[in-house]
């Protein structure tokens, strides 16, 4: 009989730290919903005290959905605390806290005295303040899960200490975390097997592991991990996250049920939702999946060589170890057009995965029945981004108004703009070495800034004359990338809409700063 694992999505949490990754409330919530529908164990919703917009999509995702949700913590009362508050009124809830275990981490987070003036002093203080505030959390909440950061690269003996520790305070669940995605598989399953047997309290938690994929080892990991008695596994849609993401969820979901000739172990997925998963997280963090990406990739399923292609016809198991069908790929191609009506289009839209009221049905037909009137028929591909668009803008922020752009052979580019924000209007012109770049310093005068940009990507999302233009646009602001998204079948005012959105996003990054104390600098790991 086949073991059960723990799917543990922290899409909404670490998968958000990818650079220039950055989701509204709203769009957590949707995501969470369709977690759900994806039949996850437990959804790590955010990190509540780093921001007050994180607090909210935790309390909101809380109220909105029926499995584990769980907050992030640092192993500190005031984040404890904050985690509480906003996931009280879960039906089913975790708090899950954390402290640095590798010497790196200790060493480096831990410099000042306070903490001891050695390192065998500092390692005292951390375990004392991971017992104590595990314990704490517990006080608060039934189910608690305690990480030792960088566990990948911490000495065995101390880790396993922590570890016990952390259990006899009433932790639930452990979390071996390979933080900086540094070790192999044999050596990650090794440390979670020698855990296993140094441990003295260990059958009274689950063992989850959380690797990150810097040398592309994470799914390898984990699968290890899972072999040496590990049974929760934390991983991201698309393999999103810090540096080169986390671990892929649908390539561990997909691996273990594909191969159960090898593997005994089982999970709850409905993978005929994961990739209508995908495609929502692509659309709303504007991350494209790269084409050959495993399981979900637009090439996963492409059979172009003679040979392939003869052998597919034949028999599709001839090069086909998983059918489009398994993990929802909808080979018919859904068309809706100019005379396709609401109730049409809703019930695309619940088919791809989308939850909409009323309200937002009638502001996603007014943009769909516009697009329909420039390109005639409206794929699938296209409600997904016309989802992940501006859509639910808030009315505080820069909205594009008008603009016009000329250019042409022999002549300068100039663009004009007039933005509205509130009851306030912002215009200005200005010239450029394109009409991009010309359309890009006229937003700039008009809002009296000067954003330095770090990419600007374009792509087709379906094919034709006239496919739906969707641009990508990052900005850095000091330490941090904002990315922004626009859609339009005009690319230029893709564009515009796009860099609007990034220097939103600065914005609203830079007001929720303010209200956090200077003093207590947030960051988050795992």
């Amino acid at each position: 009989m086949s073991q059960k694992i723990i799917i543990f999505d922290t899409t909404l949490r670490d998968g958000e730290q990818s650079p220039g990754a950055s989701l509204n409330v709203m769009e957590k919530v949707e995501i969470a919903k369709q977690l759900e529908k994806l039949r996850v164990d437990v959804i790590e919703a955010g990190f509540p005290v780093s921001s007050p917009a994180q607090f909210e999509a935790v309390k909101r995702i809380s109220g909105e959905v029926g499995i584990i949700v769980a907050a992030l913590a640092r192993a500190k009362e005031v984040d404890i605390k904050a985690a509480w508050d906003a996931i009280k009124e879960a039906q089913k809830k975790r708090i899950h806290t954390f402290s640095s275990t590798s010497d790196y981490h200790i060493i480096g987070k831990f410099a000042h005295e306070r903490y001891g003036k050695n390192l065998e002093e500092k390692r005292a203080t951390i375990l004392k303040m991971s017992y104590d505030m595990v314990k704490y959390a517990k006080s608060l909440c039934e189910d608690v899960e305690f990480s030792a950061e960088d566990a990948g690269r911490t000495d065995l003996a101390y880790l396993a200490e922590v570890v016990e520790a952390a259990i006899e305070a009433g932790a639930t669940t452990i979390n071996i975390p390979d933080t900086t995605g540094y070790t192999v598989p044999f050596e990650f399953g090794e440390k979670i097997a020698e855990l296993k047997r140094r441990v003295s309290n260990i059958d009274k938690a689950v063992i989850s592991v959380h690797c990150h994929n810097d040398l592309g080892l994470a799914v390898a990991n984990s699968i290890a991990g899972i072999e040496n008695g590990a049974r929760q596994v934390e991983c991201t849609i698309n393999g999103i996250g810090e540096r080169a993401g986390n671990a892929s969820l649908e390539e561990i979901v997909m691996a273990l049920n594909v191969r159960k000739d090898l593997f005994k172990f089982s999970t709850g997925i409905n993978t005929s939702e994961i990739y209508n998963t995908s495609r929502m997280v692509s659309g709303f963090t504007g991350i494209i999946v790269q084409p050959n990406k495993a399981v979900v990739g637009e090439n996963a399923f492409a059979h172009e060589s003679g040979i392939h292609q003869d052998g597919m016809l034949k028999n599709r198991e001839t090069y086909e170890i998983m059918t489009p069908d398994s993990v929802g790929v909808n080979k018919t191609k859904i068309i809706l057009g100019r005379h396709s009506g609401r109730h049409g289009l809703k019930a695309r839209l619940i088919e791809l995965g989308y939850t909409i009221d009323e309200k937002e049905l009638n502001r996603v037909y007014e943009r769909f029945t516009k697009l329909a009137d420039k390109k005639k028929e409206v794929f699938d591909d296209d409600l997904r981004i016309l989802m992940g668009d501006e859509v639910f803008t808030e009315s505080t922020h820069y909205i594009l108004d008008y603009m016009q752009v000329n250019s042409g052979t022999g002549s300068i580019p100039t663009a004009t703009v007039r933005i509205k924000r509130n009851d306030k209007e912002l215009s200005d012109s200005a010239t450029g070495d394109g009409p991009v770049d010309a359309l890009f310093n006229a937003i700039d005068r008009a809002l009296g800034i000067e954003s330095l940009i770090e990419s600007y990507r374009v792509r087709s999302v379906t094919s034709g004359r006239q496919a739906l233009g969707e641009v990508s646009v990052r900005i850095r602001s000091h330490a941090h990338s904002f990315t922004g998204r626009g859609v339009s079948t005009d690319i230029i005012e893709a564009s515009a809409k796009a860099y609007l959105s990034a220097i939103n996003q600065n914005e609203i990054y830079q007001l929720e700063a303010k209200t956090l104390n200077a003093n207590e600098k947030i960051t988050e790991a795992i």
